[in-house]
């Protein structure tokens, strides 16, 4: 993996995810997981429409004819 995902994985062994996992399971509970779980989720999905609309943008800008001045 190469992603910044791949690189935190690759420090953090077994029981440390194991210990994340439980801290999170304490200070939110079970019934708040899905529901933090669904806002981080949309809030990656925004960030992701956000990131591609401005290479939409820029692409478009590069493509665009200059106009004649004169």
């Amino acid at each position: 993996m190469t992603t910044s995902l791949g690189i935190i994985l690759g420090v953090l062994g077994t029981n440390e995810i194991i210990l994340i996992a439980i801290v999170v399971l304490l200070l939110f509970g079970g019934k708040k997981i899905p529901e933090l779980m669904r806002g981080l989720g949309r809030g990656m999905r925004e960030f992701n429409d956000a990131k591609d609309g401005v290479k939409r943008e820029i692409e478009e800008g590069l493509n665009e004819k200059p106009k004649d001045s004169k």
